[in-house]
């Protein structure tokens, strides 16, 4: 089992994000020691789109590739990294993708989502966590899933899910954590895959897996889920 970080530089609300400094290290190497504390992985690599995030990594000793500018996802990315490493991976490998603007990602997170990809045998694999918030369920940027008896996604939406209609007492809701395990075959399926419908509309990538028979299993956890998308939100996490 690998992981693979995906960090590109350019950011519409935070350039070089992965660069900026939390307590005196950049945000990616926060995000690389939360992954090498899992045991359950066996390496950990960042896969990026610039140079200056490539010297940064291998300056505090971590594994970097460099990938093409052009990718639409970090999925993509995390495809072609995999490519360029040039290692022969059996099809069952475990390939785990933990964003780089995610400082606060815990090894126990990572290994509960490892241990029970292992466990079911699961093409694919993600986090969710209650939303015990109100106010984001009408957030755009909080994106929600519902899931069946199985653990298995029925749906992801940016909109509140599942509609209580008649206000019924005791309805749970939960908060999708873009955190994702993959077999390394259905990696390489879920990338030769046009954008579908559904990912169009909502502008979720995950519902290309949906649409296409890949069936996600959801492990629930306590992760929050706090990433970096502004440096308010580096400030808000400084003080955490």
């Amino acid at each position: 089992m690998i992981a693979i970080i995906p960090a590109r530089f350019a950011s519409t609300r935070f350039p070089g994000k992965p660069l900026a400094l939390l307590h005196g290290k950049p945000v990616i190497q926060h995000v690389c020691e939360r992954c090498l504390e899992s045991r359950l992985l066996s390496a950990v690599y960042v896969a990026t789109d610039d140079k200056r995030i490539m010297k940064a990594v291998e300056c505090f000793g971590g594994k970097a590739i460099m990938t093409s500018k052009r990718h639409q996802s970090g999925t993509d990315r995390i495809a072609e990294a995999l490519a360029k490493l040039g290692q022969t991976f059996a099809p069952e490998t475990l390939i785990l993708n933990v964003q780089g603007d995610e400082p606060l990602i815990d090894s126990k997170t990572i290994s509960a989502l490892l241990k029970q990809m292992q466990k079911s045998n699961a093409a694919m694999g993600s986090l969710m966590t209650v939303i015990t918030d109100p106010e984001m369920l009408d957030d755009p940027n909080t994106v929600k899933v519902i899931t069946g008896k199985d653990g298995y996604a029925i749906y992801f939406s940016r909109s509140g899910i599942p509609f209580n209609r008649d206000k019924l007492p005791g309805v749970t809701y939960y908060r999708h954590i873009g955190v994702y395990a993959y077999r390394l075959d259905t990696l390489q399926q879920f990338v030769r895959i046009p954008v579908s419908r559904l990912e169009k509309i909502e502008k979720l990538e995950q519902l290309r897996a949906l649409e296409n028979g890949i069936p996600i299993l959801m492990v629930q956890t306590t992760y929050q889920g706090l990433g970096i998308d502004t440096p308010s939100d580096l400030a808000r996490i400084e003080a955490l």
